[in-house]
């Protein structure tokens, strides 16, 4: 079976563990272990018997809900069928342009989207400093280490925030910036949910002053709901009516609907995720740190990036292997290869199972301490 280039593919794992992809505990996939919150599931409860019907094509009760709990015009809103249909439109978009400057290491899809309309990309890379990424500004041309020299009025924009792999975050002053120097800004703030309101960097508060920014948001991670496939996209009325002409209809099912809304309603779990996050990344991330050869980096995302001296598909198997253990190897981010791994960030018990397995594993002990 094909290695897959996304983490979450249990079906892929269990061939390689020998048992059944429920008996996976998987850290591969950057989902909150504490969903799906309740009132999500009973709202789709609720909805079984309006599957009959076809859902609002313009799905104005969500688009209402989102509305109020961004303070945003319901015009600036739109849902996908996750955030990769709308990263699909955002290539389209971008690849009318002269290029696309992407900030690496970056998620494997916005290759393949803007792949698809053979949109010209430009790498600009993150540094690697003392252990920690930064986007480093050049004083005199206010550029990230790496742009290209020339203008960038005819090019657009592509980064996210948190950083994916990386877990870092962007202050939103150093990327403002950039909305007076590019046609185009892209923000995949997929992660932002899980950054506590008092330290998020979002720039959905700026998007009514700026006609060339986009910002994408995911609301599959945050509250448990991958399977549901559900995204929106935050940008100037004028850019989301002509989307709405390029996809296809109905593109978000009711279930997904009836969800979304419960979930941007429930603060008490929006509470307790902030509340949970913080402590349980800093069990994983101490004890990751303890273990010789294993260096992780610092995050504010639900899930860490680990530097290791060790070949990572290599451990990835045989976590897989001895104690049924997937993490996300970083094979498809070519500027990481094979020496750094992402685990997710998870609760206690789960946290302390990965950390006991990878103490056995890289001690040459093997199936020792947990593994069957």
């Amino acid at each position: 079976m094909r290695q897959p280039a996304h983490g979450g593919n249990l079906a892929w794992a269990a061939v390689l563990a020998g048992c059944p992809p429920d008996a996976i505990l998987d850290f591969s996939a950057s989902i909150s272990p504490l969903g799906p919150p309740n009132s999500a599931i009973a709202a789709i409860k609720s909805q079984i018997g309006n599957l009959k019907h076809y859902p609002d094509p313009n799905y104005s009760e969500l688009r209402l809900a989102l509305s109020h709990f961004h303070q945003l015009p319901f015009e600036c809103i739109l849902p996908g069928n996750g955030s990769a249909e709308l990263l699909t439109l955002i290539g389209r978009e971008l690849a009318q342009l002269a290029a696309t400057i992407l900030i690496t290491p970056a998620f494997g899809d916005y290759y393949r989207t803007l792949a698809a309309y053979n949109a010209k990309v430009l790498e600009c890379p993150l540094s690697l400093v003392i252990g920690h990424w930064s986007l480093v500004i050049d004083k005199g041309h206010r550029r990230p280490n790496g742009f290209p020299q020339g203008k960038t009025k005819d090019k657009g924009l592509l980064l996210n925030n948190p950083h994916n792999p990386t877990g870092k975050l962007f202050s939103r002053e150093s990327i403002l910036p950039y909305l007076e120097q590019f046609a185009l800004v892209v923000v995949d703030e997929a992660f932002m949910d899980f950054v506590s309101p008092n330290e998020e960097q979002s720039l959905i508060p700026v998007v009514q002053e700026y006609p060339n920014l986009v910002v994408l948001r995911s609301l599959t991670k945050f509250y448990s709901l991958p399977g549901l496939r559900l995204g929106y996209a935050i940008a100037h009325p004028d850019c989301l009516a002509k989307w709405q002409l390029w996809r296809d209809p109905w593109p978000v099912n009711t279930l997904a609907v009836a969800a979304a809304i419960a979930a941007l309603q429930d603060t008490e779990f929006q509470q307790q995720t902030w509340a949970w996050l913080p402590p349980a990344r800093n069990q994983l991330f101490q004890g990751l740190n303890e273990i010789p050869g294993l260096q992780p980096q610092a995050s504010a995302a639900n899930f860490l990036l680990v530097e290791s001296q060790e070949s990572t598909s290599q451990l990835q198997q045989q976590l897989l292997k001895y104690h049924q253990i997937l993490i996300r190897d970083c094979l498809s981010f070519k500027e990481l290869g094979d020496r750094f791994f992402r685990v997710a960030v998870r609760e206690e018990s789960d946290n302390q199972r990965l950390l006991t397995a990878l103490n056995s594993v890289l001690s040459g002990q093997w199936g020792v301490e947990g593994g069957e």
